[in-house]
């Protein structure tokens, strides 16, 4: 079973009880030559339902396609139409080029830059910050990972939040994406260039020394 909560954080917004999740890329397969379908669009759609949050923040990249094939609409369209009873805020990603032609549909999904609530800034991630006042800027858009040692020895790369006294950084929330090294996501956002030092945090709960770069 996957299990999508343990990549998503309730946020207490003006909107209500408020699930954020970063970069689902809706429709991967197709664009990574995978044929067998995964239809994640539904299994995250039941999630979303079965929490019944007052509203989901998605932290850009909802789609795989950076532009919008018809493979991809149907994506979105039946996604979209599994949520509507839950408000949706998408801060629009690099990966979600006209993507409007399709929310437009839809009178509970806003796409915006960005969402300011009670000075959390969420945003994707991929562009300078916007200049208003905020706290903490909460993002996605690098798909942070880190490479662990089990018991036995072996290697293997985990999904991991970053934060910083001012920073969260969610990993991807698609189960099918391992993530990149977080030092070298670290470089794909203009917002991160200047930090030096993180904590991670592996999820369900591990938390790292922090971690300098």
């Amino acid at each position: 079973m996957l299990d999508f909560s343990i990549y998503s954080f309730y946020f207490e917004t003006k909107l209500g009880k408020t699930l954020v999740f970063a970069d689902p890329h809706l429709g991967f397969e197709r664009f990574r030559g995978i044929n067998v379908r995964s239809k994640l669009e539904i299994k995250l759609a039941k999630f979303i339902n079965e929490e019944k949050p007052d509203a989901v923040i998605i932290l850009g990249d909802v789609k795989e396609d950076i532009g919008l094939s018809k493979f991809t609409e149907k994506i979105l369209l039946d996604f979209f139409s599994l949520l509507r009873d839950v408000q949706v805020i998408i801060t629009k990603g690099n990966h979600d080029g006209k993507i409007e032609e399709v929310t437009t549909k839809f009178e509970n999904v806003n796409v915006v830059e960005f969402f300011l609530d009670k000075g959390l800034l969420f945003v994707h991630g991929h562009k300078n910050l916007p200049n208003v006042k905020f706290k903490k800027v909460i993002m996605g858009h690098i798909h942070p990972s880190i490479l662990i040692s089990t018991e036995s020895g072996v290697r293997r790369k985990v999904k991991c939040f970053l934060r910083t006294s001012d920073i969260l950084v969610f990993p991807t929330i698609n189960p099918f994406y391992e993530g990149i090294n977080f030092r070298d996501g670290i470089k794909m956002s203009p917002i991160l260039k200047n930090y030096k030092e993180f904590e991670i945090i592996i999820p369900p709960g591990i938390y790292l020394k922090k971690v300098s770069i």
